[in-house]
């Protein structure tokens, strides 16, 4: 028996590699699987160019647990190791400048160990003592058994072994007994070895029989060893596609709705396929569906500095050589190769949905609802994308038709053009709710775009900025005729006056949990007599404070509104009508008065005239404030009057419920309360 040390610097290798270099223990299960498949892929090779000339008979590669012994045993068939080999790849770590390593990662638990052939090592993360027995396929070669206890120490003899190849057995430690549950490692292999080139055998098949299940015999193989994205697309079709998806995410019942296939060799490698899943209106849940994997094995489902931000939406299979197994994340936004793979995934991306744009467009607009907020995403995140995107990017209206931007700016240019020049886009983000504007849009012949996503306010405030000669407006952001303002309007049937004093009996029936703004405006007679309105940019900022970012001052605003009252509406007269007949002569003498103030006040005003202030005597200065709080004073009781009086009007606050209705804001008990009242007022 031949013992010795570990050629390695530095004897606390062993803690290092047992704490720190993985930041997950059961990595180790994947490092040996791959070492196995690694060992089995060179023998294979080996027989291809004629330099091993025996049967290569079963290579599964099997992995079992004993619970009473405490071992976890991984076995391949493949070209195993000789002594000289052993000493060779085992015995001494392959990585140089020890001290150095030691002292730059002994603390850290984002080490990069792939690149330093430490893989087997891992293994002393769950285990007390490691064993190998090796047989190298060599002819007349002698097996070898090599042990460790994770100490520089280790022992190395011959013994006896039937077959090539090699098993490497576990001693699992007692913080680590989980690694001898089935489940556990059926779960780990099934998510590290799914697709490894190599047939998996883990237990035996079991079928059902005399009312209970039984083993077959049969290795229960749990890796597909031929994925789709290991295939050329021409071999493929599309139900070959949704199988492998289904294949990839079980819990799926859906098909995708496109997918992308991989497959480049110059300047980099990189094969894969990419799904479009249906996307919920929600960009955060969507999120870590993209597996990556190197040579078939998988290395994290957690991709953002592999891929755009954007196309972490996206579901499928990256595989490349040229990405390390254990890698920072510092290393992957730095790295050459993976920027080269971010750029080509993107453009791929782009001139997929380009292609089925072009030859595919009924059918890119049957599943355009369900891409759209991807789309969206990656216009707003990436401008290489955006650039592409704009020639494909649809817009639905109300009539369930799509156009590109630029189609739909063609066809609403004639009649969507206020009077300073800019193209005006109408449009909705709840169709129902909206319903009563988007239906008084049309009938002034204008159309109508549904913009209901999550996205939607962040995407419009971008093609504005692009295009400043295009604005966006929600139908219900103004009166029809402010929405797009022409040249032509009407006469207001109510003077001035009139609109200051009604004013105050509006607002004297309005809800007192949001903010409203009263204004007149002339309209014409066939219009309502209220409308609620929102103001555009307001309303766009509180919507766009919902996800964050620089809008997120607007989000703790409360909501505000406009109460539009059109002042030619026969209603809105009539209550101006009998509002004179009531309280006329008591306004009449409030507005006497004040004008009596303002007429003193005015000839006080003539005498400063031409004086600086410190000539101004102080019992002028002294009569001008008392004219003043005289004039505050009165205006104060006019609208306590007028306040009063609306508070009785029914008609009024008929009106006003009126306006909320339409905009959905009437609700709970104002909701009971206005029923009843029209029940009331049909009564009358």
């Amino acid at each position: 028996m031949q013992k010795g040390r570990i050629n390695v610097t530095g004897e606390d290798i062993f803690p290092i590699i047992k704490k720190f270099l993985y930041s997950d223990h059961e990595i180790f299960l994947r490092e040996l699987v791959s070492n196995a498949v690694d060992a089995t892929q060179k023998l294979k090779i080996l027989a291809s160019k004629g330099e091993y000339k025996d049967e290569l008979g079963d290579l599964t590669i099997r992995i079992s647990v004993d619970k009473e012994a405490k071992t976890l045993t991984v076995s391949d068939s493949g070209i195993g190791m000789t002594g000289e080999e052993v000493e060779k790849y085992i015995n001494q770590i392959a990585f140089s400048g020890a001290e150095e390593f030691l002292q730059k990662y002994k603390d850290s638990k984002n080490a990069i160990i792939g690149h330093f052939g430490l893989g087997f090592y891992s293994s002393f993360m769950v285990s007390s003592i490691v064993e190998i027995k090796s047989k190298s396929f060599q002819e007349n070669a002698k097996a070898i058994r090599w042990e460790c206890d994770g100490s520089p120490e280790f022992s190395m003899e011959e013994t006896e072994k039937d077959s090539r190849g090699t098993d490497i057995i576990l001693h699992i430690d007692e913080d680590s007994l989980d690694f001898l549950e089935d489940n556990k490692i059926n779960g780990l292999l099934t998510k590290y070895c799914k697709f490894l080139p190599v047939e998996i055998g883990f237990g035996k098949e079991k079928e059902w029989k005399d009312d209970k299940y039984v083993e077959t015999g049969k290795d229960k193989i749990i890796n597909n060893t031929q994925p789709a994205w290991t295939k050329k697309p021409a071999d493929l079709k599309e139900e070959d596609y949704n199988k492998f998806y289904k294949e990839l995410y079980p819990a799926t019942f859906e098909d995708p709705l496109f997918n992308i296939h991989l497959n480049v060799d110059y300047p980099f490698n990189l094969t894969g396929i990419l799904y479009f899943p249906k996307f919920k209106n929600n960009v955060e849940i969507q999120k870590n569906k993209i597996q990556l994997y190197q040579r078939q094995v998988f290395v994290t489902d957690s991709v953002e500095g592999i891929v755009p931000e954007f196309l972490t939406l996206l579901q499928g299979v990256l595989d490349s050589p040229d990405i390390p197994l254990n890698v920072s994340r510092s290393y992957l936004q730095s790295d050459n190769n993976v920027k080269k793979i971010s750029s080509h995934i993107t453009k791929k991306v782009a001139d997929r949905l380009k292609e089925i744009f072009t030859s595919e467009r009924e059918n890119l607009e049957k599943k355009w609802d369900d891409l759209k907020l991807f789309i969206e995403y990656g216009m707003l995140s990436d401008e290489k994308f955006a650039e592409k995107a704009y020639t494909f990017f649809m817009l639905k209206n109300t009539d369930g038709k799509y156009f590109t931007i630029e189609e739909y700016e063609n066809i609403i240019k004639e009649n969507q053009k206020d009077k300073h020049g800019s193209l005006i886009h109408l449009y909705s983000n709840d169709v129902e709710a909206q319903y009563h504007f988007i239906e008084a849009a049309k009938s002034k012949g204008y159309d109508v775009l549904i913009m209901d996503g999550q996205l939607d306010p962040h995407f419009i405030n971008h093609i504005e900025t692009k295009n400043p000669d295009s604005r966006y407006l929600r139908v219900d952001a103004e009166v029809i005729e402010k929405l797009i303002e022409k040249e032509d309007g009407f006469e207001s049937k109510l003077t001035s006056e009139n609109e200051s004093d009604l004013s105050h009996v509006f607002r004297s029936q309005l809800p007192a949990d949001s903010t409203f703004f009263v204004s007149f405006e002339a309209l014409s007679p066939e219009n309502n007599p209220v409308v609620i309105t929102q103001n555009e940019f307001m309303r766009r900022m509180k919507d766009m404070s919902k996800m964050g970012g620089e809008a997120g001052y607007y989000g703790a605003l409360p909501d505000s509104y406009n109460l539009v009252v059109n002042s030619n509406h026969e209603l809105v007269v009539k209550i101006k009508e009998k509002m004179h007949e009531k309280i006329g002569t008591e306004i009449e003498t409030f507005n006497s008065e004040i004008q009596k103030q303002k007429t003193d006040l005015d000839a006080l005003n003539k005498l400063k005239e031409g004086k600086k202030e410190e000539e101004i005597p102080q019992e002028e200065k002294d009569k001008a404030e008392e004219i003043n709080k005289n004039i505050s004073n009165i205006e104060k009781k006019k609208d306590k009057v007028l306040t009063e009086y609306g508070k009785e009007n029914i008609l009024v606050k008929q009106l006003i419920d009126l306006g909320l209705l339409a905009n959905n804001l009437l609700k709970g008990e104002s909701l009971s309360k206005f029923v009843k009242r029209s029940i009331e007022l049909i009564e009358a």
